[in-house]
């Protein structure tokens, strides 16, 4: 990736569990980062990162005015409500938040000349897919108000590419790996905190659906690549972001864990309500990027987070505190009048 250009990266949703890490990679690139995040998030991180936050915008995104983006030569859009538990739980605000105030950020973006658009959408619109592997040809059954916007958005942003803004839409498996914002309500981060904190991996379900899984840190490296790749190789592409055999069964992710964390008991249960299940080629991210390759595996993922959950001491409290569940810490900012019904701040944090 020689003769990379020096850029100025707008990044949504910088506090967020893989926004936090896209910034300090940007930074080392040369780029210059500008967080944007509402700070919906912003409790005591799992752990001191020793990397410099970015300038950031504390505005929620439907809130952004066209200044915030003047001399910005990129945008990577990633802030909106995450995951599904946490779109069913208020679905018309989803859909404001991922859907409108994604096109906001889209729209402000191209008005203001800004070339490159990376939108991070997710696997997850491939739903309960009937083929045995599905790439970014397969039909899309989103299954969840969630992906149902990650749909729209991919479809709508890029009606308006052209010459002058060029999208690119990276469909991320799901994710795993630590960060300071950390997440456990992901399946690979949820086992292993189940594992180091109980010593019990129970599953309700028996195991068997498939979920492709990619590393948070891959993720944002993916992001890079694409920024710095060449506009016509990537110009309006959806690329799907996993390495190629990162396609596995719950009940064998949950036996590496088990496997990394000595000790630990793993029962597997009976078939569960979630019938999502998906296998997902990762061909053409080869094709469209060939100096990317993946770095991680979920075992080389699970043995980093026993190495921070040993050094920050992680406890059962704080691995089950609404710190780092999606859902939980929305639930107790609603629940506290610190957000209205529509998720905007009554009075915005210090």
């Amino acid at each position: 990736m020689s003769g990379v250009e020096h850029m100025r990266v707008l990044v949504t949703g910088s506090e967020g569990y893989i926004g936090c890490l896209l910034p300090p990679l940007l930074a080392e690139r040369g780029h210059e980062p500008i967080g944007v995040d509402t700070g919906f998030y912003g409790t005591e991180p799992l752990y001191d990162p020793g990397t410099p936050k970015p300038p950031t915008i504390q505005e929620d995104i439907r809130r952004l005015r066209p200044e915030h983006f003047e001399g910005v030569n990129a945008v990577v859009h990633m802030a909106e409500l995450s995951n599904d538990p946490l779109g069913q739980l208020a679905p018309e605000i989803t859909y404001d938040i991922n859907h409108q105030g994604s096109l906001h950020i889209a729209r402000l973006a191209k008005e203001a000349g800004v070339e490159r658009f990376v939108y991070m959408s997710s696997c997850s619109v491939y739903g309960v897919a009937e083929e045995e592997v599905v790439d970014e040809e397969s039909p899309l059954r989103p299954q969840t108000t969630y992906a149902v916007c990650k749909t729209r958005v991919e479809h709508d942003v890029a009606e308006v590419a052209d010459d002058s803004f060029s999208p690119t839409f990276l469909r991320n498996a799901t994710a795993y790996g630590a960060s300071p914002r950390m997440r456990f309500d992901i399946v690979l981060n949820n086992l292993a905190g189940l594992a180091w904190t109980t010593g019990v991996i129970a599953m309700e379900s028996d195991g068997t659906p498939w979920r492709p899984l990619v590393h948070a840190s891959d993720i944002c490296r993916a992001v890079v690549a694409t920024l710095e790749a060449p506009r016509d190789r990537v110009h309006n592409q959806i690329l799907n972001v996993g390495a190629p055999e990162a396609n596995y069964q719950v009940r064998e992710i949950a036996e590496v864990v088990a496997d990394v964390f000595e000790g630990c008991r793993l029962s597997v249960g009976s078939r569960g309500a979630d019938m999502r299940s998906y296998r997902v080629s990762f061909d053409k991210l080869r094709e469209v990027l060939p100096e990317f390759r993946c770095e991680w595996d979920p075992r080389k993922g699970a043995e980093e987070l026993r190495r921070v959950f040993e050094a920050v001491g992680l406890t059962e409290e704080d691995f089950r505190s609404r710190r780092f569940t999606r859902l939980r810490q929305i639930e107790h900012l609603l629940s506290g009048g610190e957000l209205d019904a529509d998720f905007f701040w009554r009075e915005r944090p210090g």
